[in-house]
């Protein structure tokens, strides 16, 4: 989930309420909060406490909120992991430390030392290409001793990999593996993962519903015309803008042409504006269009 803002330390109080009925109405399994797409490391530890306060007071256990506690600092992860617990969030989400690189001796202790102080289950969260640390397959054998480590969530984007950690969690009934990219959607679920983490379904979450539950049925053909529908919607809201944000820039800003939420970023980026919104505005009608019943 994108997180709604006014300004670049305001939450969006209401736009934040439209976004989170728009994505339950849309039928999705569960809510991401504070993760990339949700700008959680750049936002201030009041922005974040608030954000998950109010989410899990709208949300009220109609389905699961994952927490990502993402930081440089182990006691501030383990502090927005305790108000998580607080307002009754169901699991934290956590990637390695991205300033100093891990080496993965380190990031099994740093694992295993959050999963035990954490009042709630850890999800784990490879993301080498912003972390710098790959949580690799030993390392995840491991974690798969620690009862409180219950999945991850993998945006890789390597399917060898994500192959590789389904063949290791046959030890593991409880775990869950979750995709990602939009784009590896059907194809994760088919190499054998649960679902996925997707920022388009900030704006269409019944065609996303849609996509994992024919994939999770073995509807291929099916899940396929849905796939194809998804790369509509990323090709036209993710590369408009060529800055590192650019997928929550683009989501944002379809989602404030819908009426949803406010589209303000955290510093140093920008709301779209000018040639790049209108590039989204003629891109909306033709994408609800061809969405029909998941528009």
């Amino acid at each position: 989930m994108i997180t709604p803002l006014h300004d670049r330390d305001t939450l969006d109080a209401p736009g934040l309420e439209r976004l989170i009925e728009h994505m339950l109405c849309g039928g999705v399994a569960g809510l991401f909060i504070l993760g990339t797409t949700g700008e959680g490391p750049l936002l201030s530890y009041r922005v974040r406490r608030e954000l998950v306060q109010r989410t899990c007071a709208q949300v009220k256990h109609r389905v699961p909120v994952l927490v990502c506690v993402t930081d440089t600092a182990y006691v501030e992860s383990l502090a927005i992991a305790q108000h998580a617990s607080e307002c009754e969030a169901d699991a934290i989400v956590a990637a390695p430390p991205y300033y100093l690189p891990l080496g993965q001796p380190e990031l099994q202790t740093y694992y295993d030392r959050l999963a035990t102080e954490s009042p709630v289950p850890l999800f784990l969260y490879n993301f080498p290409a912003l972390t710098k640390t790959r949580i690799e397959i030993e390392t995840l054998r491991r974690a798969l001793d620690h009862r409180r480590i219950v999945g991850i969530k993998d945006s890789s984007g390597d399917l060898n990999y994500f192959r590789s950690v389904r063949e290791l969690m046959k030890t593991r009934s409880d775990w869950t593996l979750l995709c990602g990219p939009d784009e590896l959607l059907a194809e994760s679920i088919v190499a054998g993962g649960h679902g996925g983490v997707n920022g388009g379904a900030n704006v269409f979450p019944s065609l996303y519903v849609a996509c994992a539950k024919a994939a999770l049925a073995g509807e291929m053909e099916r899940a396929r015309e849905l796939q194809a529908k998804v790369l509509r919607v990323t090709t036209a809201l993710y590369r408009v803008s060529n800055s590192a944000a650019a997928v929550t820039e683009g989501i944002k800003c379809a989602l404030s042409l819908l009426g949803i939420c406010d589209d303000a970023m955290t510093e140093p980026f920008r709301r779209l504006a000018g040639p790049q919104r209108q590039s989204i505005e003629r891109a909306l009608p033709s994408l609800q269009s061809l969405m029909g019943e998941h528009s």
